[in-house]
């Protein structure tokens, strides 16, 4: 049986048109079709993350643990000797000297820097915490917005809110004992009679307090009443704090320096 094989012969035209339409299909696609049409091929962007929100509405908040780091020595979250008669788990606020004193007991407290009321909103007495409430929602006092008619009527509970991450109610009075969102404020007369902490401090304050427990606030002209050193104190600072943010809340950026 006779093999026959058929040879189609091409043109030199032709083999170069192949040759050049196989390099096409070899490079890449989307290079090619940019080239073809005139334009370099836009690369995928990356946009930055929102830190503000994510910081804020996450399980944690690093930025409260820096707060306490920042305050003056004098400020800052620490054990010291306590002379007075109260009982442990009773708040002492030191109007005159900014200081919060949560009694321990055998002649110990743990000591924390505060802002309070500033001259003509200072007040003294006996309260006790009626209600605690996390990333509490503020409702300014009528008072208040009397006296500052360009407040909000309601600022939802989150970082920006001048009641800050934690709130103990006083009584049924309009003070509290609260967080802030200036921190700057520490240890200055400034608000509108309630004493208020860091975050960071407030936090820790709060998971040792219940409802119910007492309150003792002293007159801004009461003598020094602990014999707590400035320094060489223990510090109580173990963790950063915990925060966690109720789903829907919103922040808005209230200053605390003028309100509360």
């Amino acid at each position: 049986m006779t093999r026959f094989s058929l040879v189609r012969r091409f043109s030199p035209r032709a083999v170069t048109a192949f040759a050049f339409a196989s390099a096409l299909l070899i490079m890449p696609f989307g290079g090619a079709r940019a080239q073809t049409l005139g334009f370099v091929p836009m690369q995928p962007q990356s946009y930055p993350q929102d830190q503000g929100y994510s910081q804020a509405y996450g399980s944690e908040a690093p930025q409260a643990a820096d707060e306490d780091a920042r305050l003056p020595d004098r400020l800052r979250r620490q054990i010291v000797s306590f002379d007075r008669s109260e009982p442990a788990g009773t708040i002492v606020i030191d109007t005159n000297n900014t200081y919060l004193y949560y009694v321990l007991g055998q002649g110990r407290a743990i000591r924390y820097g505060v802002g309070v009321g500033r001259e003509g909103f200072t007040w003294a007495g006996v309260q006790s915490i009626s209600r605690k409430a996390e990333w509490p929602d503020w409702h300014p006092p009528a008072k208040m917005i009397a006296r500052q008619p360009y407040l909000p009527r309601f600022v939802a509970g989150g970082p920006g809110n001048p009641l800050g991450a934690r709130a103990m109610y006083l009584g049924s009075s309009e003070y509290r004992i609260h967080g802030t969102n200036d921190p700057s404020t520490i240890g200055k007369f400034v608000s509108s009679g309630c004493i208020r902490l860091t975050n960071e401090d407030v936090i820790d304050l709060f998971g040792r307090v219940n409802v119910g427990t007492k309150v003792v606030v002293l007159p801004k002209n009461a003598p020094l009443m602990a014999k707590g050193s400035d320094k060489g104190g223990d510090s109580v600072r173990k963790h950063p704090a915990m925060t966690t943010l109720p789903s829907g809340h919103q922040a808005l950026n209230i200053s605390a320096s003028s309100v509360n």
